[in-house]
């Protein structure tokens, strides 16, 4: 392996929305090691796909262009081709919208971590993040909860992200409740 390695600090996720910078994959990291080390997780594998996860975020079906930029960067780094096929995997099977399950236990750690940064308070503000850049409206929002974040409990892969995912479920939903309300003008 090469002594050089792709640092995703220094990274310039600057030019992608604030919705996914630095700090959703600084979280969505934290998140991932903490679930890889009580499932048991290779902690390497996770890592690596948790840093470049979003690395072709500006990119329409960001999750499978993700991992072939990835594939590109670990090959230059001289990681094993065992090791990229389990960091690759993991990047593709991790979005909500790509359609690919995630088959390793790796792979589902990382689902569960980048879910569970959209849901809770972060993903309540992270909603709005998102809404404000692509100048949706409240209601428009609201109907993102539905169709996305209030699934989102429902789809977690292991049993930590799963426990992690009770309380952030909740928030989430008095939260909605709580707009929706305010919506109607119930006083």
């Amino acid at each position: 392996m090469s002594s050089s390695r792709f640092n995703f600090n220094s990274f310039n996720f600057s030019s992608y929305p604030s919705s996914h910078d630095n700090g959703h994959v600084e979280r969505v990291l934290k998140l991932a090691l903490y679930i890889a080390e009580r499932e048991g997780a290779e902690i390497e594998v996770v890592r690596k796909a948790a840093e470049l996860h979003d690395i072709a975020r500006d990119k329409p079906n960001h999750a499978i262009e993700g991992a072939k930029l990835a594939r590109e960067i670990l090959r230059r780094e001289g990681y094993s081709e065992d090791f990229i096929e389990k960091v690759t995997h993991c990047i593709e099977a991790h979005s909500f919208s790509s359609g690919v399950k995630p088959r390793t236990l790796e792979a589902k750690v990382l689902s569960d971590a980048d879910k569970l940064d959209a849901i809770g308070a972060i993903g309540v503000a992270r909603a709005f993040l998102y809404s404000g850049e692509h100048g949706r409206s409240i209601e428009d929002t609201l109907k993102h909860f539905e169709e996305k974040l209030l699934k989102l409990k429902d789809l977690m892969e292991t049993e930590t992200g799963r426990r992690l995912a009770e309380k952030r479920h909740a928030f989430l939903v008095e939260f909605y409740e709580r707009l929706k309300e305010e919506i109607r003008g119930d006083f």
